[in-house]
C-alpha cells in the first residue's frame, strides 16, 4: 500500500499512505489500509507523512491514519487539492496539517533536508523525494516515467537527478511497476493523433472514459472536443471533482460555453456532444456501467454511438469490464478500448525498462531497493539493476522488513508489525480486525437475511415473489418481511432485462435496497446475500 517509514534515531517520516480495494473474498469490506502499529508504538517520533502524489494507492490511507496518528502531511499544491476532498469527507480537514511543498524548494523535518523533484506520471504535480539524511541521499522516485514534452509544460526534471548522481546517491528506491515491459513508455502526447482520428470520424455521441484522475487526458479530449465542434457534458462524481479542482488550479483552461449540463444532452444533436464518463474499470453502479444497461438519467447510448475507454485495464477487473464492453456493444455502440494495432488510446504513468536503466546511470546509487508492484516486479527489478553493474548492493525487501544502511554498509535487521486493516466505511470508519472475526460478529448480532430470487434464464423474467429465508434475524412484524419482499421486487421491477442478465448487478442493487430499508425499519444490519436461482 506505498507507505514507507525512514527513520534517523528518534525521528521517523513516512513517504505516501496508500489503500487497496478488497478482493471479493474479504465480504463486507470496503477498503484495505496498512496496519501502523509500528508507527502508534513509535507515535512521538513520527515527524509528517510526506506525498509523492495523489494517486489513491498513494493516499487513501490518510483517513485513517490521521485519525489515529494526527502528524503534518506534505504534498504538492495538486495532491493536496485531492487530500482536502478525501479528508473533508471524513470530517478531519478542520484538524489537518496540510503544508504545501515545491518541485525545488528544500525543507527540513528534524534530521532530514527533503529536495521535492518533478516527475511526469499519468497524474499531474508528481514529484520524487531526495532525503539528504545525516549518512547520505535516500532517492525515493515515487511512480514516475521520463516524459521530457509533458503537455502541462511541466516535463520530467533530469538535470536535478543528474545533480543528485555527481552529488553521489547512497540508495535508490525506484518503481518497480512497469519492469517487465521492455523500452520505453510513450509520452503522453502519443495518444493526441489516434484521439483526434477517432474525433474526426465518430458521427453521432461520442462517451470518452478515462482514469477520473488522468488530468492530461481530460484535458487533450475537451481540446479535441472544442476543435471538432462538440460541446463537452461531465458525468460522474469523480470526475466532476477532479475537472472542478484541475481548473481552480489552472491545469484546465477551457473555452468558455463548452462545458453544459448533463441536462442538456438530449437537445444536443448527436455529432455535437462529447459526454466525458466516469467507469472505465466495469465498476458495477459506475455512470458507464448504468448507460450500458440503459439505466441512467443523462447517459442515454443510441445505435451508432462510439464509446471510446482511453484506459488500461486494472488486472483483476477484466470480469467486469468485458461484461460491460458486451452490454455497450448489445446498445450496436461503436467499443474503442484496446486497438494499439492502429495507434494509442492510453498510455502508462509508469516507466518501462530503459527508463528504469537510465535512471539507475543518472543517479548511481550505493545500494539499490526496488519498491511499488508485486513481488515478480520487485525481483525482476532487482535482477534489472545487479546486470548493470553500477549499483553496489541490491536489496529485496518485502513488506515489513527493517534495512539498517550507513555510509559503507546495507543490512536487513528484522521486521515489524506490517500487514492490512480491513475497514467497514460504512458512516463511520470501522475497523474489521479479521475477515472471519467480523462476518461471525455480524452475523451472531445482526444475523443474516437470504432473499431468494428466481430467474428464467431464457426470459430473464422474475418467476416467483422473492422468497425471504432469515437466520439469527427474527422479525415479528410479518408487515415488515411482506414490505421488504416487496422491496426486492420492486427493485427487480425497476431493472430493465439487460440489467437481469447481469447477476452482480443485480445482487448489488437488491442488497443496497434491502439493506437501507431494513436499518429503516427495524435499526439492524444483518448480513445480506441475494441468492439467484436460475430456471
Amino acid at each position: 500500500m506505498n507507505c514507507m517509514a525512514l527513520r534517523w534515531q528518534d525521528d521517523i517520516i513516512v513517504i505516501d499512505a496508500g489503500l487497496m480495494f478488497p478482493e471479493e473474498e474479504l465480504l463486507g469490506v470496503d477498503i484495505v489500509v496498512p496496519d501502523i502499529s509500528y508507527l502508534v508504538e513509535n507515535r512521538s517520533k513520527v515527524k509528517a507523512i510526506v506525498l509523492t502524489h495523489g494517486h489513491e494507492d498513494h493516499i487513501g490511507g490518510l483517513p485513517w491514519i490521521l485519525s489515529e496518528l494526527n502528524v503534518p502531511v506534505y504534498g504538492t499544491e495538486f495532491t493536496l487539492a485531492y487530500v482536502e476532498g478525501k479528508l473533508e469527507e471524513h470530517r478531519l480537514l478542520d484538524d489537518a496539517d496540510l503544508i504545501e511543498m515545491l518541485p525545488g524548494h528544500r525543507f527540513t523535518l528534524g534530521p532530514f533536508s527533503i529536495m521535492p523533484i518533478r516527475v511526469t506520471h499519468s497524474l499531474v504535480d508528481c514529484v520524487a523525494l531526495a532525503i539528504h539524511t545525516p549518512v547520505g541521499v535516500v532517492l525515493h522516485t515515487g511512480d514516475f516515467k521520463i516524459d521530457l514534452s509533458s503537455p502541462d509544460g511541466k516535463p520530467f526534471d533530469l538535470h536535478a537527478f543528474a545533480e543528485l548522481g555527481k552529488q553521489g546517491v547512497l540508495a535508490l528506491l525506484q518503481d518497480s511497476t512497469n519492469v517487465d515491459r521492455p523500452g520505453y513508455t510513450p509520452s503522453e502526447r502519443a495518444v493526441r493523433p489516434r484521439l483526434d482520428e477517432i474525433f474526426a470520424r465518430t458521427k453521432k455521441k461520442l462517451f470518452f472514459s478515462c482514469f477520473s484522475s488522468s488530468i492530461h487526458r481530460i484535458r487533450l479530449a475537451m481540446e479535441l472536443a472544442h476543435n471538432h465542434g462538440r460541446k463537452v457534458a461531465i458525468i460522474g462524481r469523480s470526475l466532476d471533482n477532479s475537472t472542478e479542482i484541475a481548473q481552480d488550479l489552472g491545469y484546465l483552461d477551457l473555452p468558455k460555453g463548452l462545458i453544459i449540463n448533463p441536462g442538456q444532452i438530449k437537445e444536443m444533436a448527436p455529432d455535437k456532444v462529447c459526454i466525458m464518463i466516469s467507469g472505465t474499470q466495469g465498476e458495477p453502479m459506475s455512470a458507464l456501467s448504468r448507460a450500458a444497461v440503459n439505466n441512467h438519467k443523462f447517459a442515454k447510448i443510441d445505435a451508432g454511438d462510439t464509446v471510446l475507454m482511453s484506459s488500461r485495464v486494472i488486472p483483476g477487473n477484466e470480469k467486469g469490464i468485458y461484461r460491460m464492453i458486451d452490454h455497450l456493444e448489445r446498445r450496436d455502440a461503436k467499443v474503442i478500448h484496446d486497438d494499439g494495432t492502429q495507434g494509442l488510446i492510453h498510455v502508462s504513468g509508469h516507466g518501462s525498462q530503459e527508463e528504469l536503466r537510465l535512471m539507475i546511470n543518472l543517479v548511481k546509487p550505493k545500494f539499490f531497493i526496488p519498491v511499488h508492484g508485486d513481488y515478480r516486479h520487485l525481483k525482476r527489478h532487482a535482477e534489472l539493476a545487479g546486470e548493470m553493474g553500477v549499483v553496489e548492493k541490491v536489496i529485496l525487501l518485502e513488506d515489513g522488513e527493517i534495512l539498517d544502511f550507513d555510509k559503507n554498509t546495507a543490512v536487513k535487521n528484522g521486521k515489524v508489525t506490517t500487514g492490512r486493516v480491513c475497514i467497514d466505511s460504512g458512516g463511520s470508519i470501522e475497523v474489521v480486525e479479521d475477515v472471519v472475526i467480523r462476518d461471525r460478529k455480524h452475523i451472531s448480532e445482526d444475523g443474516i437475511l437470504l432473499p431468494i430470487i428466481a430467474i428464467n434464464k431464457r426470459t430473464g423474467q422474475v418467476e416467483s415473489l422473492p422468497e425471504l429465508v432469515m437466520r439469527g434475524f427474527a422479525v415479528d412484524d410479518e408487515q415488515v418481511i411482506n414490505e421488504a419482499r416487496n422491496i426486492v421486487q420492486k427493485t427487480l421491477n425497476n431493472s430493465s432485462a439487460e440489467e437481469k442478465q447481469d447477476y452482480g448487478v443485480v445482487k448489488e442493487k437488491v442488497r443496497n435496497d434491502l439493506k437501507r430499508f431494513i436499518q429503516k425499519s427495524t435499526s439492524r444490519r444483518p448480513l445480506i446475500m441475494p441468492v439467484i436461482l436460475e430456471i
